[in-house]
C-alpha cells in the first residue's frame, strides 16, 4: 500500500517563472536516466525481490523516496511555467547582447520558440513523462533482473549519471531557488549513490555473488579466454592500463594483453534460405520458380535426404 503525504520531501520556489529552464529539467523527470526511471526501476527491482528483506526493503525505501522526487520536479516545472510566457517579465530580453542574438525578433515569440510547446498545449502549463525534447518516458529504460548484484550495478549506473545531469542543470541556472531545490536532490543522489556501492559489498560479503555476474561464468566460461584483453585498436596505449597485466580483479586469474589479436573461427557461409521464403540465396538456380511440381536443387535436395532417411 501507498500512501501519499501532501508535504513535499523539499521544495523551494524559484525566483521567476523560466520556461526554457522548465523545458531543460524534464530531462531530470522523464530522461532516460531520470527520476522516472530510477523510480520505476527500483519498485520493480523491489517487487521482484526474492532474497532478503534487508534488500527488498532497501529498494521499496528507495522507490518510494524517488515517487516523491517526481512531484518535486513537477512542482518546480509548474512553478516555471507560472505566467510564462504571455506575462512573463522582459527585462533580461532587453540586454543588448541578447538583443543583438535575437536580431531584433519579438522577445515573447523567441522566448515560445524556445519552451517545450506541449507545455501550453498538451499540459497545460505542466509537467509531462517527457524527456527535454519530448521525448515520452519509456519502460524500456529500466533494468530489473532478478540478480540483486547485476540489479545494484545498474542502479549505481542510473544515480551516476543522474547526478552528473543534475550538477549540469544546477550549472546552468542562477536562479537560487532552484539552485537550492537541486542542491537538496544532489545530496540524495549522492547518498544513492553510496548506497548502492555498500549494498553491493554486502551482497558479496553474504556470499550471493561474487565480483562477476553471475559467479557460475567461472564455470561455464573458457578459463584461457577469460583473461585476455585484446587489443582492437592501433597503437598499445592500452597495454598500460590494470586490466591488462596482474591478477584478475576477480582474483582468478591473471590479466593477459593480447596485442595483435586473431580470428578463432574459420570462415564461416551462413546456411542458405529456404526457398518458400523468397529470400535471395547464391545462385539463382536455388531459388522457388514454381508450384507445378518443378523443384529446385534445394527442394531435391531435401527430398533425396528426406528419401534416405526413410528408406525408400
Amino acid at each position: 500500500m501507498f500512501l501519499h503525504t501532501k508535504r513535499l520531501q523539499y521544495f523551494t520556489k524559484p525566483e521567476r517563472p523560466d520556461p526554457i529552464y522548465a523545458k531543460k529539467l524534464q530531462e531530470l523527470i522523464g530522461g532516460s536516466m531520470g527520476e522516472m526511471t530510477v523510480m520505476m526501476q527500483y519498485l520493480f527491482q523491489g517487487w521482484n525481490c526474492r532474497g532478503p528483506a534487508k534488500y527488498k526493503d532497501l529498494l521499496l525505501d528507495t522507490g518510494t523516496e524517488e515517487i516523491g522526487h517526481v512531484e518535486m520536479l513537477a512542482t518546480m516545472v509548474a512553478f516555471l511555467l507560472d505566467k510564462a510566457p504571455v506575462e512573463m517579465q522582459e527585462e533580461g530580453v532587453k540586454d543588448p547582447v541578447v538583443g543583438a542574438v535575437m536580431g531584433g525578433s519579438n522577445p515573447r515569440d523567441v522566448i515560445v520558440a524556445s519552451m517545450n510547446p506541449q507545455h501550453e498545449i498538451v499540459s497545460g502549463q505542466g509537467a509531462m513523462p517527457a524527456d527535454s525534447v519530448g521525448f515520452p518516458w519509456n519502460g524500456r529504460f529500466i533494468t530489473a533482473s532478478g540478480n540483486l548484484l547485476a540489479d545494484f550495478r545498474s542502479n549505481l549506473h542510473a544515480e551516476s549519471q543522474g547526478l552528473m545531469q543534475t550538477v549540469r542543470l544546477y550549472e546552468m541556472t542562477n536562479d537560487k531557488g532552484v539552485r537550492d531545490h537541486l542542491s537538496f536532490m544532489i545530496a540524495r543522489d549522492t547518498m544513492h549513490q553510496n548506497q548502492w556501492l555498500a549494498a553491493i559489498e554486502e551482497l558479496k560479503s553474504d556470499g550471493f555473488e561474487e565480483t562477476v555476474v553471475p559467479k557460475i561464468a567461472h564455470e561455464y566460461g573458457q578459463r584461457e579466454h577469460a583473461y585476455e584483453f585484446w587489443n582492437h585498436s592501433d597503437g598499445t596505449d592500452s597495454a598500460e592500463g590494470r586490466w591488462a597485466k596482474g591478477q584478475s580483479i576477480d582474483g582468478k586469474g591473471e590479466f593477459k594483453y593480447v596485442a595483435n589479436p586473431q580470428p578463432l573461427a574459420e570462415e564461416v557461409e551462413p546456411p542458405q534460405p529456404k526457398p518458400k521464403l523468397h529470400a535471395t540465396p547464391k545462385t539463382p538456380a536455388m531459388m522457388k520458380t514454381s508450384d507445378n511440381g518443378l523443384k529446385n536443387i534445394v527442394d531435391s535436395a531435401v527430398d533425396a535426404v528426406d528419401s534416405l532417411t526413410k528408406g525408400e
